[in-house]
């Protein structure tokens, strides 16, 4: 039995974030997640893309990002069970909770934070008859190495943030990138799409709207697509690789089964408190949840995090009292707590 003071579901961004608050808080924090590596999407999914929005960071790849927070928690040495997960949850007498894997590794904790982002997911694919063909022949529905598009022709479809930081960052790597979207507008940060305009007045990008995608040219690999504007003819354009990203189909997994009240697929929380779910004990971070006025960004996450600890805290610790000190007066060693020492690293990794 893995046995520590708060349970992380959720290796992503948030989760790691949640171990430095926790830390400055004397409390230990192990983690779970079903990816053989820290980082969530962040370094499985993207590790190459560009991020805008953290703070003091003009632009930081999600990679970068991973490795950063990692070394900022390494002081507090967190546990971790990579590989494995989170299937089960049952709560003691004594009012903690053991969480079971699917491997069956249990551990214990007094409060369970699910910092799980969009849980399990699969990439929305376009209704294009022959794309399963082409499937890693061309076909990508997740960019993770952007050296792949090194002098290529690229095709990206989308209206969103992924398909405008993408099509953004390759005119730096591909030969041609052309963009295409179903609309005239995009559902994108306003920044990005006054970006894509620049680079399309400066003809570096071919921003063909509104259009659609609707089929694939090619023997054993993409050697073009079809491509037809609204109220005209379809069209061919030679590519080397197409890259709809029409975002992913989230999947909260076993999670949606351990009697959270869940909506739309999250797990909604009391964000005027604590971001507590209906069982107290149990916290949702991150873009698991949903409030009214719910932002799914890394910065939201970080927000929560914090506050989700203060609260954790006082439940661990009901009767002592906590003064919050800023860590530019105590540094980060100097903390009050229940603990004077950060505890031993538990790692259990994928076999």
């Amino acid at each position: 039995m893995i046995t520590t003071d708060i349970l992380i579901i959720g290796a992503g961004p948030t989760g790691l974030f949640t171990v430095f608050e926790a830390g400055l808080l004397k409390l230990r924090c192990h983690l779970i997640d079903a990816l053989p590596q820290p980082g969530g999407q962040c370094s499985e999914i993207y590790p190459k893309k560009p991020i805008y929005d953290i703070p003091a960071y003009p632009e930081i790849l999600a990679g970068d990002l991973t490795d950063k927070l990692m070394e900022q928690i390494k002081q507090f040495e967190p546990g971790f069970t990579l590989g494995e997960r989170a299937d089960t949850i049952e709560k003691q007498e004594d009012e903690t909770f053991i969480v079971t894997t699917n491997k069956g590794t249990k551990h214990q904790a007094k409060v369970v934070a699910i910092a799980g982002g969009l849980g399990s997911f699969e990439p929305r694919k376009p209704p294009i008859p022959n794309i399963a063909n082409f499937e890693n022949a061309g076909v990508e529905y997740i960019i993770k190495d952007p050296e792949v598009y090194r002098d290529k022709k690229v095709v990206i479809a989308g209206g969103g943030d992924s398909a405008l930081d993408w099509s953004i960052f390759l005119t730096d790597v591909a030969s041609s990138v052309t963009l295409i979207h179903r609309r005239n507008e995009f559902r994108g940060a306003l920044d990005s799409v006054d970006k894509v305009q620049e680079l399309k007045d400066a003809r570096k990008i071919d921003l063909i709207t509104p259009a659609e995608v609707v089929g694939i040219a090619g023997t054993n690999h993409v050697e073009g697509v079809s491509v037809i504007k609204k109220g005209g003819e379809p069209f061919m354009i030679e590519t080397d690789h197409f890259i709809p990203l029409f975002g992913l189909s989230p999947k909260l997994g076993p999670i949606a089964n351990w009697g959270l009240e869940i909506e739309k697929n999250a797990i909604k929380v009391n964000n005027a408190l604590d971001y507590q779910t209906n069982i107290p004990g149990i916290y949702a971070i991150g873009d698991v949840n949903t409030y009214p006025g719910k932002l799914k960004l890394i910065l939201c996450g970080f927000h929560e995090a914090t506050l989700m600890c203060q609260s954790a805290y006082k439940r661990i610790f009901p009767d002592k009292k906590y003064v919050m000190k800023y860590t530019t007066v105590g540094g980060v060693d100097g903390f009050d707590g229940s603990r004077k020492e950060a505890p031993k690293a538990v790692v259990k990794k994928i076999e």
